[in-house]
């Protein structure tokens, strides 16, 4: 087991998370207030943006694999290196969408 250190942009907040845990995990057992919701890698609550290092997510089904490359959904995400982790930042499919959606609600 291995053990690496995450830190999240602009709150100070740092943990270390072993490889065989998810960043969520660890983060509800420090008292890190991390948001979430469905804990199985579809609604994208979880989202961060992986600013350093890398992680493995085979389960994070809401992602398409580039996506899976530059976010990490904490809740399935288990770190393979020191990372730097933006929490709240969702990837461009979601923003996507919700432009979408807001246009349509403007459009009623």
């Amino acid at each position: 087991m291995t053990e690496y250190t995450v830190e999240f942009v602009g709150t100070g907040e740092t943990i270390q998370v072993s490889d065989k845990r998810t960043i969520l995990q660890a983060c509800l057992d420090a008292g890190i207030a991390q948001e979430y919701s469905c804990r199985v890698g579809m609604c994208l609550a979880c989202s961060a943006e992986i600013v350093e290092g890398s992680v493995t997510q085979p389960a994070a089904r809401a992602l398409t694999d580039d996506e899976a490359e530059s976010y990490a959904l904490t809740c399935m995400a288990r770190p393979e290196s020191d990372l730097v982790l933006d929490r709240g930042k969702y990837p461009p499919s979601i923003e996507d969408a919700a432009a979408g959606d807001a246009a349509a609600a403007d459009d009623d």
